[in-house]
């Protein structure tokens, strides 16, 4: 395979769509190699480069089994939960902290003066 085709930002030709337009209407790119690329140029770094799918190779999405959106929420269940006190936060817990809120930020014990 040659060099893939590079198209400049906004100016792709039809036929075309990164795999977030192709999520959108529903499909997956299907095991197709990537067919050109856009660049958006940037001032002092390099371009930003998305790659793009041909949308007549395009597949449609596999749909949604029970069995997956069992798995899906429960790997959702596991990101709420504190490793610290084992509590469903209420929210993802973030990378940066490990643990929730509250458990990374104790509150200070209140002193009688």
């Amino acid at each position: 395979m040659g060099a893939l085709p590079v198209f400049r930002w906004r100016l792709a030709p039809d036929g075309y769509a990164t795999r977030r337009q192709l999520r959108a209407r529903g499909l997956r790119p299907g095991g197709q190699d990537v067919a050109a690329q856009l660049e958006r140029p940037r001032r002092r770094r390099g371009p930003l480069v998305a790659y793009l799918y041909r949308v007549d190779l395009a597949k449609p999405v596999r749909p949604m089994t029970p069995a997956r959106r069992a798995a899906l929420a429960k790997a959702n269940r596991a990101r709420r939960l504190c490793p610290s006190c084992r509590r469903d936060a209420g929210y993802v817990i973030p990378a940066s902290l490990g643990m929730c809120t509250p458990c990374a930020f104790p509150e200070p014990s209140l002193r009688s003066a």
